[in-house]
């Protein structure tokens, strides 16, 4: 079990861990509902140094990205970031992605923990062009600084003004005193806010003297469980749950993420599963009845056949209602299908609805 440089930290707060992606990791400190709510009132500091990174260099970075990843990355400019996947030969996902261009030669691929050695083997074996590839992954800590309250918290520790960091850009300066931190701004929980790249050696340092510049607001160190509670009201997809080897980005709802103003592995394949339409449809569904839908319950129709499997779900604290997401048939994939998800041998009745389901 690997431990990221904040881990004893986490530990001296009381944090309950758990191992996930192969670190260990907090998933709960105050409580999952106190941590999500403090993130949508607040601010609460993430954790996520277990993600993974890529640094790409050369004139023939910008090609690979092009032929390994569904979105088109050639639209990018200094300074930007693009969230992407990696698909397969097999019309499934290796991975999602965020793509981050420095400049017209050099690319940071931020990548899921649980893939780092898959997604870095993949793309390795796709350079066929000498691209320098390395991988930082190790060496990286990352906090995500989420919440209403992000920007103000942040903002007394640096120069950069956060206020002209766009949603999917980034900045790099001095931060906490620490020179080419890069900071940006594409959030996963919807309650706004940014990310900070730095070394592992100062990572303690960066942690603490944010949660001192945080004081006033009620700053709170948060898990990997509001984590994803957060992100599941705002309908984002989780690798591993509601995408993976198996599933087709047109399925999934990121035919956005996926363009054909070039060729990339397996395209022709989505393409004719743009123009022809798919079988089924990831879709989001609230509870009509009470019960809290789990990743893997069945869903349901009328008649109490087997439609599908709830890929995401949870009791949303922001709702206070059963929320979920999973594939159903297109034909029920339109916004307010009924559906039924089979809770401890009862079909409770739910219908589907357009994500997020919580709106800021």
């Amino acid at each position: 079990m690997k431990n990221t440089a904040l881990s004893n930290v986490h530990i001296a707060l009381g944090a309950k861990m758990v191992p996930f992606a192969g670190y260990n990791m907090p998933v709960s400190y105050s409580g999952l509902n106190d941590e999500h709510n403090t993130v949508r009132q607040a601010v609460g500091v993430f954790d996520v140094s277990h993600m993974g990174e890529f640094i790409l260099k050369g004139p023939h970075a910008l090609d690979l990205i092009q032929r390994v990843t569904s979105n088109d990355a050639s639209l990018l400019t200094d300074g930007k970031v693009q969230y992407s996947c990696l698909p397969n030969e097999k019309g499934g996902i290796v991975d999602d992605l965020l793509v981050y261009r420095i400049d017209s030669s050099a690319y940071l691929l931020v990548v899921n923990a649980s893939n780092i050695e898959k997604d870095w083997n993949w793309i390795s074996a796709r350079n066929t062009k000498g691209v320098e590839m390395k991988n930082i992954s190790e060496e990286t800590s990352l906090l995500a600084v989420q919440g209403p309250k992000a920007a103000a918290t942040l903002q007394k520790l640096t120069h950069i003004n956060l206020s002209e960091i766009p949603y999917y850009a980034f900045r790099k300066g001095t931060f906490c005193g620490v020179e080419n931190v890069l900071v940006s701004n594409t959030g996963y929980t919807g309650a706004g806010g940014f990310e900070l790249y730095f070394p592992n050696a100062v990572a303690e340092k960066v942690w603490k003297e944010i949660f001192e510049a945080g004081k006033e607001f009620g700053i709170k160190p948060i898990g990997l469980g509001a984590r994803d509670t957060l992100r599941l009201e705002m309908g984002f997809c989780l690798y591993g749950n509601d995408i993976d080897d198996s599933t087709s980005p047109i399925e999934a709802g990121l035919g956005w993420i996926t363009k054909f103003t070039k060729e990339f592995t397996n395209s022709k394949t989505f393409l004719e599963q743009k123009e022809k339409g798919v079988q089924k449809k990831l879709v989001g569904f609230e509870m009509l009845e009470r019960g809290i839908p789990r990743h893997d319950y069945e869903i349901v129709d009328a008649f109490g056949n087997i439609i599908g499997k709830v890929t995401s779900g949870t009791q949303s604290p922001s709702l206070q209602k059963g929320i979920g997401m999973g594939y159903v048939p297109a034909a029920l994939a339109k916004a307010d299908s009924e559906i039924f998800i089979r809770v401890r041998d009862k079909n409770l009745k739910a219908k589907v609805v357009k994500v997020p389901f919580w709106k800021n």
